[in-house]
């Protein structure tokens, strides 16, 4: 069984000779400082031959001694700086890295398998500090660190760790880094194992992240960089499904959505048959993500809808629509995990970092940004704008569907260009974005329509009653988003026209 805890920390090298100052007297917040057992550990670092995890900022060991034995796997925090990782851990029952580490981390190392690559002897001697209120704030440790291979020592360093014992405590953790700091111990970011691997550990992850190119550079550059960013997302999306964490499926469908769409907004500029298999690849992962994302969506919004009925008709409702969906909801569970789980997505993830690294282009990808990129997205708006001009009071939800699809291809297809033309594509990327939300919420009313209709079939009057309530509800609801979305269409428009793809 794995728990999860989040690691905020601070490291800092120093010499053999340094001396801990008197933390309580130097920190204001460290009212007392109490030495703990020193403890000998040994920790065994595991990673693919190419140093994937490492590349990807993640660490994974297997440690002895100490009051945390076992498997421990530390990933970056998004948004957080690198003293910040959540860290897995796991008991250790022997053997190899537990199946369970290996699937939370299968995304970064694909068809490379995890090995041992480093040994480490550990001498430390633990203090805490507490509060003036006797509660521990913080705990310090002073690492002499030993890298072992084989049955021989190689390098010997000494590291000074200083670790919030609260969800978040900067003030204590600042003034004890700074008192250190005065004394002369030097911040770190690199991990024990790193310092002991080496440079390698510094190099990028096999996706890197890169910088978005200029209109004069070649429109290639654009269209990797873009390739890069989601396939990224994708990656480190795989990695939060599989520690079920929130909004991760939606993430990692939208990052699949938005690959897709690059590679068919960018389709003059790249081969059309590797595309096109990609695109379909795609396609069928976003789908085996779908019904979970999409039950949830309607769970929530008929929820929303039934808890404004008032009783009875509330728990009426109630007792027909949360029992169907919450089944839907668990069979896309089902479905997430048996997507990820299958060969063909393994394929598509190797796929996509050979697809990072080396687009296969056309003979376009030469032209400058400038030349080749407008033109895409200006054909992905015209479509849009004929789709919104053939809209009437009569039109069908499914040609209220049509019309969000051509927006959010128009969407997409401005959002894959702006980081090239902020100045002109900004505004009207985030206008599009806008009329696909009020798109996309009139389409989910379309949809809870069709299931309230199904459920009623077979519904007793009663319960039909009350779900027709509900249905009135929806309604009203399209009602609202077609006179909001005509509200917001030609100042979008005027958008494009400004951006000079209308």
């Amino acid at each position: 069984m794995t728990t999860t805890h989040r690691e905020i920390e601070r490291k800092l090298r120093v010499g053999d000779v340094f001396e801990v100052p008197d933390l309580a007297d130097r920190c204001p917040s460290v009212s007392t400082v109490e030495a703990g057992t020193p403890v000998v550990m040994h920790a065994t670092y595991y990673d693919t031959p190419d140093l994937r995890l490492f590349r990807w900022r993640v660490t994974l060991r297997r440690r002895t001694g100490g009051g945390d034995a076992g498997w421990h796997l530390k990933l970056p925090v998004e948004g957080a700086d690198s003293g910040t990782r959540d860290e897995v851990r796991m008991p250790d029952a022997g053997g190899d890295v537990p199946d369970e580490i290996c699937a939370l981390v299968s995304a970064l190392t694909r068809d490379a398998d995890l090995q041992p690559m480093i040994s480490l002897r550990t001498h430390r001697a633990p203090s805490l500090l507490r509060d003036a209120d006797g509660k521990a704030r913080a705990e310090v440790v002073d690492d002499r660190v030993t890298v072992i291979d084989g049955p021989r020592s190689i390098m010997d360093f000494r590291e000074i760790e200083v670790e919030s014992l609260a969800d978040a405590d900067e003030p204590m953790l600042d003034q004890v880094v700074g008192a250190l700091v005065e004394r002369g111990a030097v911040p770190s970011t690199m991990s024990k194992a790193a310092t002991a691997l080496g440079p390698r550990t510094l190099a990028p992850p096999d996706i890197p992240e890169l910088v978005w190119p200029s209109p004069h550079d070649p429109a290639a550059d654009a269209v990797r960089a873009y390739l890069c960013l989601h396939a990224r997302r994708l990656i480190l999306q795989d990695v939060r499904v599989r520690r079920d964490l929130p909004d991760a499926v939606h993430q990692l469908r939208v990052a699949a959505r938005r690959l897709r769409s690059g590679l068919r907004v960018f389709r003059p500029l790249i081969d059309r048959k590797w595309a096109d298999r990609l695109r379909g690849e795609l396609a069928w992962a976003a789908s085996g993500l779908g019904t979970a994302r999409d039950s949830e969506v309607l769970l929530e919004r008929l929820d929303a809808a039934i808890d404004s009925l008032g009783q009875p008709d509330a728990s009426t409702a109630r007792s027909v629509v949360d029992p169907a969906l919450q089944g839907r909801v668990e069979r896309g569970r089902h479905e997430v995990a048996q997507t990820l789980d299958s060969p063909r997505y393994a394929t598509l993830l190797v796929d996509l970092v050979e697809a990072a690294a080396t687009p296969r282009w056309t003979a376009s990808a030469r032209k400058s940004c400038e030349d080749a990129l407008p033109p895409l997205a200006r054909k992905a708006f015209r479509q849009l704008a004929r789709d919104v001009k053939a809209l009437t009071g009569d039109s069908t939800g499914a040609q209220w569907h049509e019309t969000r699809i051509a927006a959010k291809r128009a969407r997409y297809a401005a959002e894959a260009i702006a980081p090239v033309f902020p100045e002109r594509i900004d505004d009207l990327a985030h206008g599009l974005s806008a009329i696909t939300d009020i798109l996309g919420n009139h389409q989910d009313a379309d949809v809870a329509r069709q299931v309230l209709r199904s459920l009623s079939e077979k519904a007793t009057p009663g319960q039909a009653f009350a779900l027709g309530r509900v249905d009135e509800r929806q309604v009203s609801d399209q009602a609202l988003d077609r006179e909001a979305f005509a509200q917001a269409w030609p100042r979008v428009h005027r958008m494009a026209s400004k951006s000079h793809l209308a």
